[in-house]
């Protein structure tokens, strides 16, 4: 039986990261995301649906995450779902579902002190490629065309 566990998401932080250090060592950061879409109604009017969603990162992302995002900023993230489960202080179990961070992306203007950056980084805590966001360089003047390097065409693409 095949299984897939992945889910994409962008939206907003609904507060500012909750840096911890495990009792190992391992840094543990545990965002709020809000996630909205418009949807219309039987009358014909529209509305905003938001969605609120915990996720939780660690190591390198964690400790990235903690120090350049805080509470209304926005971000791209990719990961896994996770069912927390726990008993209440009334003896009740209770659980939640929970993203695990794998990979995520700086969406905005500002990341690193630097405002014309933006950075994807890796489960490992890697940073992929960092790229200028348009918006900045349109403010610049500058064209934008898209930059194709080797290895970034693959040949096997029908159309």
């Amino acid at each position: 039986m095949a299984s897939f566990n992945k889910v994409i998401l962008m939206g907003n932080l609904t507060r500012d990261p909750e840096v911890r250090v495990s009792t190992s060592g391992v840094t543990i950061c545990k965002l709020g995301l809000a996630v909205s879409r418009v949807v219309r109604t039987p009358d014909g009017s529209t509305r905003e649906e938001t969605l609120f969603i915990d996720v939780d990162s660690f190591g390198k992302q964690a400790e990235l995450l903690g120090k350049h995002m805080t509470k209304g900023r926005s971000i791209l993230l990719e990961g896994r779902l996770r069912l927390d489960q726990w008993e209440g202080q009334n003896g009740e179990k209770r659980n939640k579902i929970v993203v695990v961070l794998e990979n995520f992306q700086f969406v905005g203007s500002r990341v690193d002190n630097d405002p014309n950056m933006a950075a994807s980084i890796d489960s490992r805590g890697d940073a992929q490629d960092s790229v200028p966001f348009a918006e900045d360089l349109s403010a610049k003047g500058k064209d934008l065309k898209p930059v194709v390097g080797v290895g970034d065409v693959d040949e096997d693409i029908p159309f």
